[in-house]
């Protein structure tokens, strides 16, 4: 099986199937052991009713002993065998399904990685999530099919052959009846391939409004929009429905198809070697084996249909995964060094200048304007951003990651210890660790915790608090101790103590260094070097906070209700 570390390989991203077949050729040996089980198995299945016809001809109808406990031996020889061979091919088969699972999920997991910050702009959460749930399952199961399909076709040619021998008729009989079978189920397994495609697409859609959902329930409820919100999600719900029942009636009828068909066809073949045993034509025993014959090539039929309907499935499954395997990050093409030296950045769209070593505060009316200022100097967003004397989109993207760090309020949480979540891929000293909790105002946190920083945080954080989350994500950012921080209101869920507190410790502990921060909060703002006023997305003003507050009314107003809003929360 796949190594969890290994290089899952370069996936043919062609389409559907071609996917599928890459899977199959990463594991040859496997494919090729799952076939030829499969083969032997159910070749072995079709052996029984000859043998049978044979202990009847020549051991049971003239009475010979001898030969009808040779061949019953040798029935329950082959029985025992077969029932071995049916336990590895189905082992053979379940470890090339996990294969093609843990394979597709780690390709799906180094795309989402290779995006990066492109990810939510290329495509959304719903996509992702549908493929972890659901495709890479279906796309596995898909694969389950090729070993027992394979073996289905030649056990098919397998009783053929054997039915030769007993009447040519029935052998042309039963080899035209596979090529009618798929003339009439062909067409349901392309019409089921659309209405599956279908209904992934909604799926995907109702997944990210769940999504969105969750996380703004609460600013949804505060504006009223719940119940609005609520009536989309029922229409959408009530859509997909629909669309489900038009899949479940494809599928009921290539299933009913599936059973329904081989049994008339196979009906026909008994009917005919029953006339021809009424004729004279076959013997007792080849009528015997007549009858075997056509309960054991239920099984390949039924295999075969539910190979396509599988194969038909993962196809679309595949589709998917291969679509977001196509998507392509953010360009990363450099053209010049980044400034080996601290630098001033600028944003000539909004007018924002953070100047190297300050303490910066952007002041906007509408919080998003301040995260897409962010967003711009970080280098997550299209702009003509300079770092010094240099573009910062021509300096290599992983200079920029390393030097420059973004730290937003959505930044993810992974489940694990406390002083894991917030040292991050490295390994921190303890009094590194020990001044970020400080500078954080972390300190009651660790203390509230049953085993400090050692103990476990369930993922997102979804244990502590909206403030405390907040504060731990600080504590994050402050340890990585980048050469430029811009965090995007980085106490708006705090009270007006714990902000306090923050405010003069965060000066401290990023001396010397740049560091920008959105924020309204006068507590904040009145401890920063510089504050940049924007309004409708460009700097009106820029000066301290108490020279702002004197000359600008529009400011002042902005600062003083987030004032009132603060001292309203601590009352």
């Amino acid at each position: 099986m796949i190594d969890a570390y290994a290089d899952p390989g370069d996936p043919d991203c062609r389409g559907g199937l071609g996917y599928l077949w890459w899977l199959t050729r990463r594991q040859p040996g496997r494919a090729l052991a799952g076939a030829t089980l499969a083969s032997v198995w159910m070749a072995l299945l079709a052996a029984a009713p000859w043998m049978i016809s044979k202990a009847v001809d020549e051991g049971l109808e003239p009475g010979n002993m001898s030969a009808l406990v040779g061949w019953s031996v040798a029935l329950f020889a082959v029985g025992a065998f077969n029932a071995w061979l049916s336990v590895m091919r189905h082992r053979t088969m379940t470890r090339l399904r996990m294969d093609a699972n843990f394979r597709t999920v780690k390709v799906v997991v180094g795309q989402a990685v290779r995006l990066g910050a492109a990810l939510p702009r290329r495509t959304v959460a719903g996509e992702v999530v549908t493929i972890g749930v659901g495709d890479v399952q279906t796309i596995a199961f898909s694969l389950t099919a090729l070993g027992p399909g394979f073996g289905s076709i030649v056990m098919y040619a397998v009783v053929a052959v054997l039915l030769l021998d007993v009447s040519p008729l029935l052998a042309v009989v039963v080899l035209t009846g596979m090529p009618v079978l798929a003339l009439l189920v062909g067409p349901l397994m392309a019409r089921l391939q659309g209405a599956e495609t279908e209904y992934r697409e909604r799926q995907r859609l109702l997944t990210a409004r769940i999504g969105d959902l969750a996380s703004g329930l609460r600013v949804l409820n505060g504006l009223g929009g719940k119940g609005l919100f609520a009536d989309g999600f029922r229409r959408d719900s009530a859509s997909l429905r629909e669309q489900g029942y038009r899949v479940g009636a494809v599928t009921s009828w290539i299933q009913a198809l599936g059973v329904g068909l081989p049994t008339l066809f196979l009906s026909v073949v008994t009917w005919l070697a029953a006339r021809l045993a009424a004729q004279g034509e076959i013997t007792v025993g080849q009528l015997v084996s007549v009858y075997g014959f056509v309960a054991v090539l239920v099984v390949p039929v039924s295999f075969l249909v539910e190979m396509g309907y599988q194969l038909s499935r993962g196809v679309v499954a595949a589709r998917r995964v291969v679509r977001l395997l196509g998507l392509e990050p953010d360009p990363d093409h450099p053209t010049a060094q980044a400034p080996s030296e601290a630098a001033e950045l600028r944003d000539p769209m909004s007018g924002v200048r953070v100047r190297e070593g300050e303490l910066t505060a952007v002041v906007c009316g509408r919080p998003a304007d301040g995260a897409v200022i962010v967003d711009r100097l970080g280098r997550y967003l299209p702009s003509d951003v300079t770092w010094g004397e240099v573009r910062l989109d021509a300096v290599p993207l992983a200079d920029v990651r390393r030097r420059v760090l973004v730290a937003d309020n959505e930044a993810d949480l992974f489940a694990e210890t406390l002083r894991e979540m917030v040292s991050g891929r490295e390994e921190r000293d303890a009094d590194a660790v020990t001044r970020a909790v400080w500078a954080a105002a972390c300190e009651d946190i660790v203390r509230g915790l049953p085993d400090g920083l050692d103990s476990a945080v369930s993922a997102q954080g979804r244990s502590l608090s909206g403030g405390q989350r907040q504060r731990v994500r600080l504590v994050r950012a402050l340890l990585a101790e980048p050469e430029v921080l811009l965090a995007v209101e980085p106490t708006s869920a705090l009270d007006a103590h714990t902000e306090a507190a923050i405010a003069a410790r965060l000066r401290e502990s990023r001396a010397g260094r740049t560091t920008v921060v959105t924020s309204t909060s006068p507590l904040l703002l009145d401890r920063v070097d510089r504050v940049q006023y924007v309004v409708d997305g460009r700097v009106a003003a820029t000066g301290t906070h108490r020279e702002l507050l004197e000359r600008e009314t529009g400011y002042r107003a902005l600062v003083a209700r987030d004032a009132e809003e603060t001292e309203g929360a601590v009352r």
